[in-house]
């Protein structure tokens, strides 16, 4: 009966202690690759970002006013004293309480303070913004064998290669010979252009124009 015993005892021995053991972890699953990113500096979009054209062209403060000249002024917060004028062939304005204001000679900022000083009379810490609505005092004129004659307006800056183009020429214009005409201490000037140099980018020949300027081109 012990022999039998201890024969059944030794068959199940294995069993047991297989069934007595811890099971083992299961090994972990391999971790998956992390996503790819990419992080951009704050500054990256700001670094390529390009700024689109302004609504709103604005001339240089430097720019004096002429007649005929139109120019807006807006005076905060008064409606009523704010609006677009046209500066008399007399250079004036002329605006509701204060009346006439001398506009011609002046750039835009100083007749801004101009204006501001007068309405100190009956406004507190009067401000006041001026700008140009349209250059009419200042231009050129176009002879000869353009596509547009007569008076063209000025831009800010402009020059002789400018004005050509912008008033274009005929089949006929020998630009050669086209040369400025302008007013030095009251003498008639004859100034020889020499377009082909300029066109090349030679800024020397290149030349500002003054208002009262003529291009002419045979």
């Amino acid at each position: 009966m012990v022999l039998r015993f201890l024969l059944i005892a030794a068959l199940l021995s294995p069993t047991l202690n297989c069934e007595g053991q811890d099971p083992q972890p299961a090994a972990p699953a391999p971790a998956a690759p992390a996503a790819s990113q990419t992080t951009t500096p704050a500054n990256a979009a700001a670094s390529g970002a390009t700024t689109g054209p302004a609504g709103a062209v604005h001339l240089a403060e430097t720019y004096v006013i002429g007649p005929d000249d139109q120019i807006s002024i807006n005076v905060w917060k008064e409606p009523g004293l704010s609006g677009a004028f046209v500066v008399r062939p007399d250079g004036m304005i002329t605006m509701p309480l204060i009346g006439d204001v001398l506009a011609a000679g002046l750039t835009p900022p100083d007749l801004g303070n101009q204006i501001s000083v007068k309405l100190h009379k009956f406004l507190q810490d009067p401000v006041v913004t001026v700008t140009i609505a349209a250059i009419k005092s200042k231009v050129v004129f176009i002879m000869g064998e353009a596509m547009k004659k007569g008076p063209m307006e000025m831009t800010p800056g402009m020059t002789v290669l400018q004005a050509i183009a912008m008033a274009g020429t005929t089949e006929y214009a020998n630009l050669k010979k086209a040369y400025l005409l302008r007013d030095v201490n009251g003498v008639r000037t004859k100034i020889p252009i020499h377009y082909k140099e300029a066109l090349k980018g030679d800024l020397q020949y290149d030349l500002p124009l003054k208002p009262g300027d003529t291009i002419v081109i045979p």
